[in-house]
C-alpha cells in the first residue's frame, strides 16, 4: 500500500477544507450518513408499526391496548431512548470514545430488533430495552462525529448537516414501507425482523468506512484517569444490575405498573435537563465564554421540545388517526396505514438537498440559526392545525378524510423538521463547551426525551377529546412558541456567537 492510500489525518482532527469527496463534503460524511440510513430504517420502520402493534387485538397478534394507552406507551419508549442518550454522551466523552460508543450502540440496537422478531410479549419488552440502550449510545455520538468532520469556520457545516439529515430520512422513508407491508401482510414480528436486518447492514458499512472518520481513536478525548475509569465501570455495572433487580421486584409486587412506569419516565424527562444544565453551568471545565453561549442554548432546547412534541406524534396519534379516520387509498392504490409515516421521510429526502443548496448559495446571508429553528416550530404547529380541519365532522358516521390531508400535514412537518433539526444539531456542535462536546449533543436529545415525556401524558387524552380540539390546541401552542423564538431573535443573534 502506498502512502497516498493511507489516511494520515489525526484520529480526532477534522479532515480539512480540501476534503470534498462526498457531494462537496468530507468523505466521512458518507460513512456516517450510510449508518444513519440503516439506523433510521430500523428505528422508524419499527416505530411506524409499534403503536399499531400495541393497539391491535391479541387475537390478531397485537397487545390489545386502547388507542390512548398505546400512544402513551409508545411515547414512553421514546422518552427512555433519549434519556439514555445522556449516558451515551458521557460514556463517549469519558470512557469509550465516539467511534466505539457508536459501534456498541449499533450492536445493542441490532440485538434489540432481533429480540422483537420473536413473537412473545416478553421479548418485545426485552427488545425495546436493548434498542433504548443502543440508541442512547449511537444517536448523540453519530451527530457529534458529523460535527468533528468540520472546522468551526467551515461554511459547509450547515449544508453537511442537511445532507446528513437527508440520509437519515432515506431510511425514514424506506423503513415504514418495508416493515409496514410485512406487518400488514405477514405479521408484526416479520416487520421487526426487517428492522433487525437493516441495522446489521448499517453496522457493516460503518466498520468498513471507519478510516474516513475523525473521533475514531481507541480512547476517549477526555478520558477519566485509569483508577477513576475502573471505579466508574464498576459503578455502572452495579447500578444497571441493581436497577434491574429493583424494577423486577416492584413489578412482581404489583407496584410498578405500566402506567406508573410511564409517569416515572415523564418525571425524569423533566428533571434530567434541568439538572444537566445546572451541572454544565457550574462545571469548572466550562469557561465564562462557553457559559455565555449556553444561555441562548436554553431557548433552542425549549424550541426543540415544542417541535418534537408534534413531530413524534407522526408515529403515534397520527398513525392511529390514519388507521381509523383516513382513507388508505391514493389514485386507486391501497396501502397500509403505516405507510403514511413514509410520506414524512419522502418529503425530507426531497426537501433536504434543496435546503442544503439554498444555504450554500446564500452563504453568510442565510437566516440566523435561531430564525431557522423558529420557522421550523411554526411549521410543526401548522401541520397540526391543518389536521383540525378534516376532523371537524365533514360527512356522516364512518366518513373517512382524504389521504391528502395527512400528506399535506406531513409536508409541513417534514420541512419544519429539516429547518429545526439541521440548524439545531449544527448549532449544538458549535455552542457546546469543549469538555462536554458529546454530552451537549446528548442534552439536545434530552429535548427529545422531554417532548416524548410530555407527550406520554397528553396523548392519554386522545381517547377523551375530539380530534379537532386535540390537534387544534396542540398546533396553536406550537405556533405561539415559534413566534416567541422569532421575537427573541435579536438577543439570540448577539449571544450565540460564533453561530450565525
Amino acid at each position: 500500500m502506498s502512502r497516498t492510500d493511507v489516511d494520515t489525518t489525526p484520529d480526532n482532527q477534522p479532515p480539512g477544507k480540501n476534503d470534498h469527496a462526498f457531494f462537496g463534503q468530507p468523505k466521512g460524511l458518507m460513512t456516517l450518513s450510510g449508518l444513519e440510513v440503516w439506523e433510521r430504517f430500523s428505528f422508524l420502520g419499527m416505530q411506524a408499526i409499534l403503536v399499531l402493534y400495541f393497539a391491535d387485538a391479541v387475537a390478531s397478534g397485537g397487545l390489545g391496548m386502547s388507542a390512548g394507552t398505546a400512544a402513551s406507551v409508545s411515547a414512553a419508549y421514546g422518552t427512555l431512548v433519549y434519556l439514555v442518550s445522556v449516558a451515551g454522551g458521557w460514556l463517549a466523552d469519558r470512557i469509550l470514545g465516539s467511534y466505539r460508543a457508536v459501534l456498541w450502540g449499533g450492536v445493542l440496537i441490532a440485538c434489540g430488533h432481533y429480540s422483537m422478531a420473536v413473537p412473545t410479549a416478553t421479548m418485545t419488552w426485552v427488545g425495546l430495552g436493548l434498542i433504548s440502550a443502543g440508541t442512547g449510545l449511537l444517536k448523540p455520538n453519530v451527530a457529534t462525529m458529523v460535527g468533528k468532520l468540520y472546522r468551526t469556520d467551515d461554511d459547509r457545516r450547515d449544508a453537511g448537516f442537511a445532507l446528513y439529515y437527508m440520509a437519515i430520512n432515506i431510511g425514514a422513508f424506506a423503513g415504514p414501507l418495508i416493515t409496514g407491508w410485512l406487518g400488514d401482510h405477514r405479521g408484526w414480528h416479520w416487520g421487526f425482523s426487517a428492522a433487525a436486518i437493516g441495522m446489521t447492514l448499517g453496522l457493516v458499512q460503518y466498520v468498513l468506512g471507519r478510516r474516513h472518520l475523525a473521533g475514531r481513536a481507541k480512547t476517549a478525548e477526555f478520558a477519566l484517569a485509569p483508577d477513576a475509569m475502573r471505579r466508574a465501570v464498576r459503578l455502572i455495572v452495579v447500578g444497571v444490575v441493581l436497577a434491574a433487580v429493583i424494577a423486577t421486584g416492584l413489578a412482581l409486587a404489583g407496584w410498578l405498573t405500566m402506567g406508573r412506569f410511564v409517569d416515572l419516565l415523564t418525571l425524569v424527562s423533566v428533571i434530567a435537563p434541568v439538572a444537566y444544565f445546572a451541572v454544565m453551568f457550574a462545571s469548572p471545565r466550562v469557561t465564562p465564554e462557553e457559559r455565555g453561549r449556553l444561555r441562548p442554548y436554553i431557548v433552542l432546547f425549549l424550541a426543540s421540545t415544542v417541535f418534537n412534541f408534534i413531530l413524534f406524534q407522526a408515529y403515534s396519534t397520527m398513525m392511529l388517526l390514519a388507521s381509523t379516520n383516513a382513507e388508505t387509498t391514493i389514485l386507486g392504490f391501497d396501502f397500509p396505514a403505516s405507510w403514511y409515516a413514509s410520506a414524512l421521510g419522502a418529503f425530507e429526502v426531497g426537501l433536504a438537498p434543496v435546503v442544503a443548496a439554498l444555504w450554500v448559495r446564500m452563504g453568510r446571508g442565510q437566516p440566523h440559526a435561531s430564525n431557522k429553528i423558529a420557522i421550523g416550530v411554526v411549521l410543526g404547529g401548522l401541520s397540526f392545525l391543518l389536521m383540525a380541519l378534516p376532523t371537524s365532522g365533514h360527512g356522516g358516521e364512518g366518513h373517512l378524510m382524504s389521504a391528502w390531508w395527512i400528506v399535506g400535514s406531513y409536508l409541513l412537518l417534514g420541512l419544519g423538521d429539516i429547518l429545526l433539526e439541521t440548524s439545531g444539531m449544527s448549532a449544538t456542535t458549535k455552542l457546546a463547551p469543549v469538555a462536554f462536546s458529546s454530552q451537549t449533543m446528548s442534552l439536545w436529545f434530552l429535548s427529545l426525551a422531554l417532548a416524548n415525556g410530555i407527550q406520554a401524558q397528553t396523548v392519554k387524552l386522545y381517547d377523551d377529546v375530539s380530534p379537532p380540539a386535540y390537534f387544534g390546541v396542540n398546533g396553536a401552542i406550537a405556533v405561539a412558541a415559534g413566534l416567541a423564538v422569532m421575537a427573541a431573535a435579536p438577543w439570540l443573534r448577539r449571544t450565540m456567537h460564533p453561530v450565525h
